[in-house]
């Protein structure tokens, strides 16, 4: 700290309030009765700290003495750090805090100990063992130090598909770095003398072994694809996917995996690598349009036999995803583009037809229905999708976005059904839909029905919302005097929001005539409801009296004593640093 003020980063005003405040924060730590958020807050702090440091050195354009001021910041905040995760063993978050600190303040050796540590405590966490490997191999560049690491984690995961998958990547980053550093020698006609490159570990022998180690503990399609998707990112692997491939056919033409949609899936979807992979001399534009054709309706007729084969909602599922892939995907020919369309609306009208298709992807049916002008069908599909999920709101709103849209007659005839088949609690996005709706087509006093009678239907939760649209809309439609009445009547039904106060505040401010003794009625309204928890609500309000013509300053006292007397815990602190800048034209 005296160095900090000797070469002018701090001033000796600023030092005295670090030392009150880490003097303060120390005491807390010391108690017998130890609290982890004094501890965070304590760390939060000091880093905090460095930061301000790590800014003034920056616009002084000091850079000296970094061992007598920031190194013993450091110390103290992994001092900390060690007591709390000592403390509280089993909070991984503050371990990975550790871990971040560490990073970021290029601490290697602290980092090195600390996962050492942490490891030690939750052997039973496979993303802990990835993260560590990942560290010694990608920041310490040390890949025997990564694969020990992994060994040692399958001896406590022996059967994890993750740690298999990021060991076998490991591997093979290992493998291409090596075959870099190679060709780089060779290009520099430098001379190794007796140190050699090992072929099989250039050419990914030891990922291949972890392969068939893993597939011999590992059962499942899902498995070998995530490999061969890693291999498929390294040039050198093409011996090691064709073994992978080999053995994932075998599998998949076993009774087990039959039935295994992302078997199917990745059956069809090879049909477009398949085409790919064929040499071909000049092309025109109408022959690749032609050549893609075919292989998308080769992919369609796999995903068609898988359907049959295995007909639930999972395959239909994939299918759909690759139809809507392939719709999605950007194509000057009209031809190409238009027969996707029609592929992938034969598909969701078969999935449907079969009563397979999700949930979710009635929304994109009815969105691709409707961009096509099939108006009659949409409505049908949006029918029926009610009809089969009858209690979720969003198959709800999908049919009612569906007649809003196409201007139906029976909207509001809609809008009765779906309210009495879901239950009240969750219907909150009807209502919010409903009176919408109504706010542009309806009459002022059906709108106006209709918000009351919502406010008596939902939730209290719930009915927060709507009060704050219902005051909006009122104030946009009846002016000033109305939304007085409605704001008045409405403060006598509870729960309120401090949203809804503030929203009457600002129509008062609003008025060529504001008025400093209706704006103290609103803020004391609120305050009798959030005084307890709204620290910024107190400030707002002195902040009133200090700026309005009619406001009265001397008031501001008052205020400031009776927050200090209903905030409750880290609220009173937090107020008064923000009173503290307001006083001083900050805030």
């Amino acid at each position: 700290l005296q160095q900090l003020e000797r070469v002018g980063l701090f001033t000796h005003k600023e030092i005295k309030a670090v030392l009150r405040k880490a003097s303060a924060l120390e005491y807390k730590i010391q108690r017998r009765a130890l609290r982890k958020e004094d501890f965070i807050t304590y760390i939060q702090y000091e880093i905090n700290l460095l930061e301000l440091i790590k800014k003034r050195r920056a616009r002084i354009g000091y850079s000296f003495k970094k061992d007598e001021i920031e190194h013993s910041i450091l110390q103290r905040v992994h001092s900390l750090f060690n007591r709390a995760t000592g403390k509280w063993k089993d909070d991984v978050q503050l371990w990975l805090s550790h871990v971040a600190f560490c990073k970021q303040w290029n601490s290697k050796h602290q980092l090195s100990k600390v996962f050492s540590s942490m490891l030690a405590i939750h052997p039973n966490k496979p993303e802990l063992w990835i993260m560590a490997a990942k560290w010694e191999m990608e920041t310490q560049l040390s890949s025997e130090s990564a694969r020990r690491l992994f060994l040692r984690a399958l001896r406590f995961h022996p059967e994890c598909p993750k740690l298999y998958q990021e060991y076998f990547r490991m591997e093979l980053m290992h493998a291409e770095k090596q075959r870099k550093e190679k060709k780089a020698f060779e290009q520099a006609k430098m001379d190794l003398g007796e140190f050699s490159y090992s072929e099989e570990i250039l050419n990914g022998e030891m990922a291949r072994i972890i392969y068939r180690d893993a597939a011999q503990k590992i059962k499942g399609v899902p498995f070998h694809l995530s490999v061969l998707s890693i291999a498929k990112l390294f040039d050198f692997t093409q011996d090691l996917q064709k073994e992978i491939l080999e053995r994932h056919t075998v599998f998949s033409l076993q009774a087990q995996y039959a039935d295994d949609p992302l078997t199917w899936d990745y059956m069809a979807r090879r049909e477009l690598e398949l085409g790919s992979l064929q040499s071909t001399g000049h092309t025109t534009k109408q022959m690749k349009v032609s050549e893609m054709t075919q292989r998308e309706e080769r992919c369609s007729a796999v995903f068609e036999e898988a359907v049959r084969a295995v007909p639930t909602e999972d395959m239909w599922k994939c299918y759909i995803t690759f139809c809507l892939e392939r719709y999605n995907r950007k194509t000057n020919s009209e031809e190409l583009k238009q027969k996707r369309l029609e592929r992938t609306l034969s598909v969701f009208n078969k999935a449907y037809e079969s009563n397979l298709l999700l949930e979710a992807f009635y929304k994109q049916w009815l969105q691709l229905l409707l961009e096509c002008s099939l108006f009659e069908k949409a409505v049908e599909v949006a029918e029926a999708v009610t009809k089969r999920f009858t209690q979720s709101v969003e198959t709800w709103q999908m049919r009612l976005q569906v007649l809003i849209q196409l201007k139906r007659d029976d909207v509001t005839q809609c809008f009765e059904e779906a309210i009495k088949r879901v239950k009240s609690k969750g219907t909150l996005p009807l209502w919010i839909l409903w009176v919408e709706w109504s706010e542009g087509t309806n009459s002022k006093e059906d709108t106006d029905a209709l918000y009351q009678r919502s406010l008596r239907a939902t939730t209290p939760a719930e009915s927060v919302t709507m009060k704050e649209k219902y005051l909006d809309w009122t104030y946009r439609n009846g002016g000033y005097k109305k939304v007085k009445r409605v704001f008045t009547s409405l403060c006598e039904n509870r729960p309120l929001s401090v949203d809804f106060f503030r929203k009457m505040i600002q129509i008062e401010r609003e008025q060529e005539s504001c008025k400093m003794l209706h704006l103290r009625e609103y803020y004391e309204r609120a305050l009798r409801e959030f005084g307890s928890t709204g620290s910024d609500l107190w400030l707002e309000y002195i902040k009133e009296e200090l700026s309005h013509p009619q406001g009265k300053p001397e008031n501001c006292g008052s205020i400031h004593w009776r927050a200090m007397k209903m905030l409750q815990g880290d609220l009173v602190e937090d107020f008064i640093s923000k009173y503290t800048l307001l006083q001083t034209g900050h805030l």
